[in-house]
């Protein structure tokens, strides 16, 4: 479960039928097992908010995971502030997996070029980020502007506490279903390397203006869990 939470995180961020620009947005996915039952769902917001003085607009982002299997609980937030720009200015990550509890935050200095990651109850690290470091929110905000614009970045250092180097390639054209519906997409897949996690999914993103991620699969020792676009009636 914590691969595929880690999984979903990452793919879920780039939706949206509305222009990738535009700071408000509110979205659900619901988390199946590879039967289909559903495990629950995930939620994203993003909004905007103005700094003091002549500054332009930070991003605001959550996201959250609430998804269970018996005896085994996932219940992950997520809030990321960054720049217009897409630099990161704060990163907060609360997980409960089962029992295991973590708090933790990261905070960017963009003139040190540094990222400070303090864990309740624990320590504090340093990493070194370049002028303008990306968490996890922030790089798939990035992503899906860059999707929207014909374009996929190179790999990319991503901060999700510690650093993560993130790939995207394009793997061709297919027909998914969505609820009732067959519809035409473009199948990504993502692959995602840290200290102590190497992980890779696939991701299908509607041929929209807004390529929207319409359904995510993710591979693991139980099968194949997925993450499917819930759409409003």
């Amino acid at each position: 479960m914590k691969k595929f939470g880690l999984a979903l995180f990452y793919a879920t961020i780039c939706s949206s039928a509305n222009s990738p620009t535009l700071p408000h947005e509110a979205l659900s996915y619901s988390v199946n097992w590879p039967s289909g039952l559903s495990l629950g769902e995930s939620q994203l917001s993003a909004s905007a908010s103005k700094p003091a003085g002549d500054k332009p607009e930070n991003l605001n982002l959550n996201f959250s995971i609430d998804a269970s299997i018996p005896g085994f609980q996932v219940l992950d937030k997520y809030h990321s502030q960054s720049s217009s720009g897409y630099c990161s200015l704060e990163f907060d990550k609360n997980l409960v997996h089962g029992r295991k509890k973590v708090e933790e935050k990261t905070t960017f200095d963009s003139d040190k070029q540094t990222a400070t990651r303090e864990t309740k109850g624990g320590g504090k690290t340093e990493l070194n980020t370049g002028s303008c470091g990306k968490d996890a929110l922030t790089y798939l905000y990035f992503l899906r502007r860059e999707l929207s614009q014909g374009r996929l970045p190179p790999t990319t250092t991503v901060y999700f506490g510690a650093p993560y180097q993130v790939r995207v390639e394009f793997a061709g054209t297919q027909t998914i279903k969505i609820g009732d519906n067959s519809v035409k997409a473009d199948r990504l897949t993502a692959s995602l390397k840290g200290p102590a996690s190497d992980i890779s999914f696939e991701v299908f993103f509607l041929k929209d203006a807004a390529r929207t991620p319409a359904l995510v699969k993710v591979p693991l020792t139980l099968g194949t869990f997925s993450m499917e676009l819930i759409r409003e009636p």
